[in-house]
């Protein structure tokens, strides 16, 4: 996406419902039209630029490196899907759920689990709530609530279409094995993920552990990390329900190259892209709590010891699973595969 071609967004076609929603190729214009102004009455009326139009001025600025760093990553995406793509489907209700609304702020973000999804909630709660505080104030169980948030699977086409041409959207991935290791630390090798133990982890010890103790049958406590890949790799796992989102490919979850995003934010510059975006929104005062860097090293670490002991066979599998992830989002297979 070039610099004089950037306030125009190529969007998504979606169907919602019985009728299709042409997403078609939108001008971004630097004030949005008077038909969005019933939206929000603060920057959609004039009074404040929205971030849309912050990004498009520094993307004129040459000495903005951050911005040029982003333009990169929206160029890098934009030559990806064109390089690794066909002709898809069109896009259903169900797909844009995971996209959060903020008509305050004239934001579109799409959330992907364990990429500091449940701060990222915490802020656009403490966005709304007209006097950010502290957004770990907000316990984690409330920014996951259904309803507090509204997804862009709320509206109706019209005002899909509007928020799409006007509105920021960004989104945060991250190197798609170490998201995948967190994903199995977080809810099947720590205690406080019993129901979720018990709603997966029971199906894939049922599965693949032939002769399993009845407390495992059970419980579902226990699983090892061989065994969730091997049900993740299981082809009855696709065909009997989609996957859960915390190890869905962020590619099915967000549609990158169907939805134009202006901001790939990444886990591992996490601290400096939520800086950036919410620069753009007008709230840099908003302390966004990144992890620690040592605690993102940790986690490659971790990673690196989980896949260690996984054979070549099936790490190329894998691989071959979350490759789109690897491509569209500018990331190298980890050192520690044994892929050839």
């Amino acid at each position: 996406m070039g610099r004089r071609c950037w306030p125009r967004r190529v969007l998504a076609t979606a169907c919602l419902g019985a009728a299709l929603l042409l997403l078609g190729t939108a001008l971004r214009a630097l004030r949005p039209a008077s038909g969005n102004r019933a939206l929000v009455s603060g920057w959609l009326s004039g009074k404040r630029r929205s971030p849309l139009q912050r990004l498009y001025d520094l993307d004129q600025d040459p000495r903005s490196s951050l911005a040029e760093l982003h333009r990169q990553r929206r160029d890098q995406l934009r030559r990806a899907c064109s390089r690794h793509t066909r002709q898809q489907r069109l896009l259903q209700p169900e797909d844009l759920r995971h996209v959060l609304v903020d008509d305050a702020h004239g934001l579109l973000y799409c959330y992907v689990p364990k990429v500091a999804c449940t701060n990222w909630k915490r802020v656009l709660l403490a966005l709304s709530s007209g006097a950010p505080g502290d957004p770990l104030a907000i316990p984690a169980h409330e920014a996951h609530a259904p309803g507090r948030l509204r997804s862009l699977a709320d509206f109706s086409p019209a005002e899909i279409n509007r928020r799409l041409r006007a509105y920021l959207t960004f989104l945060f991935v991250r190197e798609p094995f170490e998201r995948l290791a967190s994903a199995y630390r977080n809810k099947f090798a720590r205690p406080y993920s019993a129901d979720f133990q018990r709603r997966y982890g029971t199906r894939i010890v049922r599965r693949l552990r032939p002769g399993a103790h009845p407390d495992a049958l059970a419980r579902g406590h226990d699983v090892r990390f061989a065994e969730f890949l091997a049900y993740l790799l299981d082809p009855r796992t696709r065909r009997d329900e989609p996957f859960n989102e915390h190890w869905e490919r962020a590619h099915a979850l967000c549609h990158p190259c169907r939805l134009r995003y202006d901001v790939v934010g990444k886990f591992e510059t996490l601290a400096e892209d939520a800086a950036f975006v919410l620069g753009l929104a007008g709230a840099s005062g908003l302390r966004f709590p990144a992890p620690p860097r040592a605690k993102a090293a940790n986690a490659r670490d971790q990673a690196a010891r989980l896949f260690r002991d996984i054979s070549p066979f099936y790490q190329r599998r894998l691989y071959d699973l979350y490759r789109m992830d690897f491509l569209l989002f500018n990331y190298s297979a980890p050192s520690y595969l044994r892929l050839h």
